[in-house]
């Protein structure tokens, strides 16, 4: 299950480091999705699902995007993007 992740470049990080945001959405499948939706509390499940996203992203090496122009976002540093790319959807499996 190899699918296309689309990243956003986003600025350098304060040592130069080139970094990329992608929708916290690309870390989760359609199962993870429904399962989270099944057994959260009304209103509370987007959260639930952003939280889980960012506990796979930080063992990859990913954070939350603090950033106002891309909202729910996760960040990752990355020279090589295709590798990441391929990280996430191992994690993602």
């Amino acid at each position: 299950m190899n699918t296309k992740i689309n990243f956003k470049r986003v600025n350098n990080d304060v040592n130069g480091n080139p970094r990329y945001v992608c929708h916290f959405l690309e870390l989760l499948t359609d199962k993870e999705q429904d399962e989270i939706k099944a057994n959260a509390r009304p209103f509370q499940f987007v959260t639930d699902m952003y939280n889980e996203a960012v506990f796979k992203a930080r063992k990859i090496g990913g954070k939350k995007y603090r950033g106002k122009d891309f909202g729910g976002g996760i960040v990752f540093q990355s020279y090589n993007i295709y590798d990441t790319e391929k990280q996430i959807n191992e994690v993602k499996s």
